[in-house]
């Protein structure tokens, strides 16, 4: 007999995909959410799920079974609270999908501050080419999947473990939650810094992440990243390393890498095998690292790294990572969710690669609460002047990071000022409306604009791709 779930902010990243496993299950949803927008409004409408306008205590059913929250639902939330004066069970996103879909499964929860919804998409591609039915939550839109999310057949099931908070009352990350068998650690770097107060807190929640692992799991680790080897010292599993380095002790590493437009190709060198060689469509250094993850990942289940990587050249990528939205008027428009300096930098470079001779436009808006510090001013810089010609709208939180003990917001002016000194064409705008305005003049044939945030940006691809429709067709 089906049970009736209701889900309190519904339309997250994670929320969604949720939901959808609920239904796969045959469980009846319902939730509530401030207005939204696609792919999750569209992706709910096709679940056939009844989404009221949030957030009120009269939109909580009669008779529900389970009232799962989202973590954008403070404790004052009027649903959260009347559900609580009900008595009706309640529960996080992360403790729902661990009662309700990790039991007797083997979850790989991929972690890490950067590449951790790729990774995850890609592992649960190469898991299903090799014919192994994972299940899997993506906390973006895969483009070999339906959906971002299955229950799967397999034992596999591939999890998005995200560092962010839990809920209203668990403000550590998610994926202290899921019971690793398998857990993937991309890289360890300060963000987020409304929940951690430094690098350390960072570090700290990873290393309790690593001690969740048994004996009998595995942890695949970036030996790359000397943050990601300090987080590994609790470690009860079996340890695989990968890198690009020349490390002694990598388990899995990759040389050889040769970028261009039709992708990476480059060497896999497995300890103890014979090396082979790999076309992957991904762009950027970032993605061979990723690619190794995602093979160590796929051994956990019996698979070589030489079988998985069969599946590598038919990986369509997620969306908004190095996406094309469009080409009009001779310019390339391409959606990308970077917003951290590290990054940025890579999108830029891997976009360089793929388009070689192109002038690169880096269009950037420092969305989040960590993106927009003052602190990061000197590391965008860096990140920045990969591309050829930038432009900069101002912080989005920037009336917030200025406030009184708050870290400062990002002096974008400056940060300009900078760039502008170097010889590169410069120039930042106060919103994304401006933004456009001030940019579209300045595109010319052979462009490549890399429009990053990771928020909606005011929909700003969308603006300079309907500029440039309208002067392709006046000029032809």
């Amino acid at each position: 007999m089906s049970r009736t779930f209701y889900l309190i902010a519904i339309g997250g990243t994670a929320m969604t995909p949720l939901a959808a496993l609920l239904v796969e299950k045959g469980e009846r949803v319902l939730g509530s959410d401030l207005p939204l927008y696609p792919p999750m409004s569209d992706r709910l409408a096709a679940l056939g799920i009844d989404v009221r306008p949030g957030f009120d205590a009269r939109n909580l059913p009669t008779h529900v079974d389970r009232v799962v929250v989202g973590n954008l639902a403070g404790k004052d939330n009027p649903e959260l609270v009347a559900a609580l004066s009900r008595g009706l069970p309640v529960a996080s996103m992360p403790e729902t999908l661990r009662a309700e879909f990790l039991a007797g499964r083997h979850p790989v929860v991929i972690a890490g501050t950067h590449g951790k919804t790729t990774t995850t998409a890609l592992t649960a591609w190469l898991l299903a080419a090799a014919g192994e039915a994972p299940g899997y939550l993506v906390g973006g839109e895969p483009r070999n999947f339906p959906s971002p999310s299955a229950i799967g057949r397999g034992p596999a099931f591939v999890i998005e473990g995200d560092e962010y908070s839990t809920s209203w009352e668990d403000k550590g990350p998610k994926f202290l939650h899921y019971a690793p068998e398998t857990f993937v650690v991309t890289s360890v770097e300060f963000d987020h810094a409304d929940l951690y107060a430094d690098l350390e807190a960072v570090r700290a929640a990873f290393r309790a992440g690593v001690a969740l692992v048994p004996p009998g799991g595995r942890i695949v680790a970036c030996g790359d990243d000397a943050n990601v080897r300090d987080v590994l010292a609790p470690a009860r599993a079996r340890v695989v390393l990968y890198g690009l380095g020349d490390a002694a002790d990598l388990d899995l590493r990759a040389d050889r890498i040769e970028e261009g437009p039709e992708g990476t190709r480059f060497m896999v060198h497995p300890r103890g095998r014979a090396p082979f060689a790999v076309l992957s469509p991904l762009a950027g250094r970032h993605n061979v690292a990723n690619a190794l993850a995602a093979l160590a990942s796929g051994e956990a289940f019996g698979l070589p790294a030489e079988k998985l990587a069969r599946g590598l050249a038919s990986f369509l990528g997620v969306k908004r990572r190095l996406e094309v939205r469009a080409s009009a008027a001779g310019v390339t428009v391409v959606d990308d969710f970077a917003h951290h300096p590290t990054a940025v930098a890579a999108t830029l470079a891997g976009a360089r690669k793929r388009w070689p001779g192109r002038r690169i436009w880096g269009v950037f808006e420092p969305r989040s609460l960590t993106a927009g510090r003052a602190d990061f001013l000197e590391p965008y810089f860096a990140a920045l002047r990969e591309a050829d010609a930038i432009a900069i709208a101002t912080p989005y939180h920037a009336a917030r990071l200025s406030r009184p003990g708050a870290p400062g917001a990002l002096d974008v002016p400056a940060l300009v000022a900078r760039l502008a000194g170097e010889g590169r064409e410069a120039f930042s705008a106060p919103d994304p409306s401006a933004l456009a305005e001030a940019l579209l003049p300045r595109l010319a044939e052979g462009d490549v604009v890399i429009v990053m945030s990771s928020g909606a940006f005011g929909g700003l691809c969308g603006r300079l791709v309907q500029g440039l429709a309208t002067r392709e067709a006046v000029s032809a």
